[in-house]
């Protein structure tokens, strides 16, 4: 059982500091090989061209030793030996705090700084290289593979999830045990048809039984609980298909927890996606996009269930969002969906209709709608 534990435990961090140095590596050596481009387009010789590829490559080497050794492995050292300023975290993760700042910050910084050496340099239109593919399908994946680990971290592998386990989170469906409890209504029909029932006993010569309140009480508790409770019971009884289609039924949350993840970043995927388009690309937009698209991945910090959450999501992406895509739309023409247009704003108009004017006068009736 310890050994399990320990394997897994080394798994995820092999893949968390596989996530936080590959995607480093890899984009600033794109970048050296664009510095090298730009070099011999500029006319100077083969061996100052390869001497500056080098240099960028030596220092993302450096920078990736440097950051694993003074602060990875440090703060991983300090979390596997539950230190106080770690145990008794409760609203943020500052394994994914370190990643945002370390790997995924640098990464677009050296994305921006590829498109402005690229443009100053005068290159012609198809030797540009937008890097396309880095940002979206290795950047913000490595970012998801990252929040995937830290909150399968509390799950385990094998068998089945126990109840224990589902604070990882995700927010799946509880379903919780209903006791209806009976009416005014119901209590005083019972009263008569007691009543009615003692007077034919009287009328029979029989004693009718003395009432006391806790005999009331409990002829509540067992007639009146009772066969509601068992009818309300049915109803949050979850439904099981039988027959074939009985495997549709299974569910767990630790594989609930990959669709969240990805789900979770769409909207900012699309974003970036956009920086990648060569009209995009050659202009200034790609530095509010790629900013707003930063603070937006700052949301990771928060843990999954911290009620702040929602909210930062609305201020920190729907709404940059929304302003950035109406821009864009504007200026370049449909170059991202309108669907993601569509949400940010009525992500925007639902939280400020639910969350504030609900509460005035205006909106607070008794109405049906």
């Amino acid at each position: 059982m310890g050994s399990g534990k320990k394997f897994k435990c080394a798994l995820f961090e092999i893949l968390q500091f596989s996530a936080l140095c590959i995607p480093v590596f890899i984009v600033i050596q794109r970048f050296a090989s664009i510095v090298k481009r730009v070099k011999k387009a500029q006319g100077q010789n083969d061996g100052d061209a390869n001497t500056a590829y080098w240099l960028v490559v030596a220092s993302s080497i450096a920078y990736v030793t440097s950051v694993a050794l003074i602060i990875w492995v440090p703060m991983k050292y300090m979390i596997a030996k539950k230190r106080k300023f770690f145990t008794e975290r409760k609203k943020w993760r500052p394994v994914l705090l370190v990643y945002v700042i370390l790997s995924t910050l640098p990464c677009f910084a050296f994305l921006i700084a590829s498109t402005e050496v690229q443009i100053n340099s005068n290159l012609e239109l198809h030797l540009y290289d937008t890097l396309t593919d880095l940002p979206v399908s290795l950047v913000i994946f490595s970012l998801i593979c990252v929040d995937v680990i830290d909150r399968l971290r509390k799950c385990r592998l094998t068998g089945q999830m126990q109840e224990a386990e589902r604070d990882a989170g995700i927010h799946s469906p509880v379903l919780t045990y209903l006791e209806q409890v009976p009416t005014v209504s119901g209590q005083i029909d019972g009263n008569e048809n007691e009543n009615h029932g003692a007077t034919r006993l009287e009328a029979n010569g029989s004693v009718p039984e003395v009432t006391t309140p806790e005999n009331q009480e409990n002829r509540y508790s067992i007639s009146g609980y009772s066969s509601r409770t068992a009818s309300s019971s049915n109803y949050t009884t979850p439904y099981t298909p039988s027959g074939h289609l009985k495997f549709l039924s299974t569910n767990d949350a630790r594989a609930e927890i990959f669709v969240d993840c990805f789900v979770f970043w769409f909207d900012t995927i699309e974003l970036v996606r956009v920086a990648g388009l060569p009209q995009v690309f050659r202009s200034g937009w790609i530095f509010p996009i790629y900013i707003f698209s930063y603070i937006s991945l700052l949301r990771l910090i928060v843990k999954p269930k911290n009620p702040i959450l929602s909210s930062l999501g609305v201020f920190v992406q729907d709404i940059p969002f929304l302003f950035l895509r109406i821009g864009l739309i504007a200026v370049f023409g449909y170059v991202t969906p309108l669907i993601y247009l569509f949400k940010n704003l009525l992500v925007f108009l639902a939280f400020v209709y639910f969350n504030f004017m609900t509460k005035l006068k205006l909106f607070n009736t008794e109405q049906m709608f």
